[in-house]
């Protein structure tokens, strides 16, 4: 008779944006005791809450979520950092006897952690053809996938993420993107502000200053989350480990069985 499967001890939840992966995170971790490491270069930013996505306080209260507000708006943030604070974390998370749930969209972060990128210290010859750091003699691991780690993927039809991108585009200027803005301005400056977690605040500046309307800012909202995602599709369809889904449900109907170890 064969043995069981183990029980997995980390779960990475991976997918373009709008794709429903905090949804199927949420779920499983109230489950499953579980915590959030989040797994994006948009929300390691404080302050940018609503142009981010960002878990609300009120998710962050009911689940632990790490990985949030890790820098100011402007300064500089690495997947080399990331690999190494989402290590300690999830370390942290297994010695307590919680699942840790590696959750996100930037494909660069996620890899960098699961398949153990080797980075250059700063001020050490870098590899002049990787804008990314990755040390210029250092040859990348075979892309095995650690034991005991299941890495699921959700990936909807694109008129699926289209409409939730445009839902949540709609949203935003209700939700108080333009005094989020603002008050980002105030504390960082305009050009802080600017320059970081992608173009949501560019387009607000430019609707606080007058050059567009309400209506074109969220037409151009559409417009670059959707390129977004199709950057993010391209980067993790690579990845041939993933066990795609194109439903949060039809992942969790799955990840509960392995989670269970039935």
């Amino acid at each position: 008779m064969a043995a069981a499967a183990q029980r997995p001890k980390l779960l990475a939840v991976v997918g373009p944006t709008a794709s429903g992966k905090s949804e199927l995170a949420m779920r499983l971790a109230k489950e499953f005791d579980g915590e959030i490491i989040c797994a994006d270069s948009r929300t390691i930013y404080r302050g940018m809450d609503i142009g981010t996505a960002k878990p609300t306080a009120a998710e962050q209260k009911q689940v632990p979520h790490w990985g949030l507000d890790l820098v100011e708006p402007g300064k500089t943030y690495s997947a080399a950092k990331f690999k190494k604070y989402a290590k300690s974390t999830i370390l942290d998370i297994q010695n307590r006897g919680k699942l840790p749930i590696l959750v996100g969209g930037t494909g660069l972060y996620i890899d960098a952690f699961l398949y153990d990128y080797p980075f250059s210290q700063p001020g050490s010859e870098r590899d002049p053809l990787n804008p990314r750091h990755l040390k210029r003699t250092a040859k990348l691991k075979d892309k095995t996938l650690p034991a005991g780690v299941l890495l699921v993927g959700l990936m909807p039809p694109d008129e699926v993420i289209k409409k939730r991108i445009a839902s949540r585009a709609a949203a935003m200027f209700g939700q108080g993107i333009v005094p989020e803005t603002k008050k980002l301005i105030d504390n960082y400056g305009q050009k802080a502000v600017a320059s970081t977690a992608g173009i949501v605040y560019k387009i607000i500046i430019r609707f606080i200053n007058g050059e567009i309307t309400n209506e074109e800012a969220i037409e151009l909202f559409k417009t670059a989350d959707w390129q977004y995602a199709r950057r993010q599709k391209t980067w993790f369809k690579r990845n041939e480990h993933i066990k795609w889904f194109n439903t949060p449900n039809q992942a969790y109907i799955v990840v509960k069985k392995q989670l269970l170890n039935t």
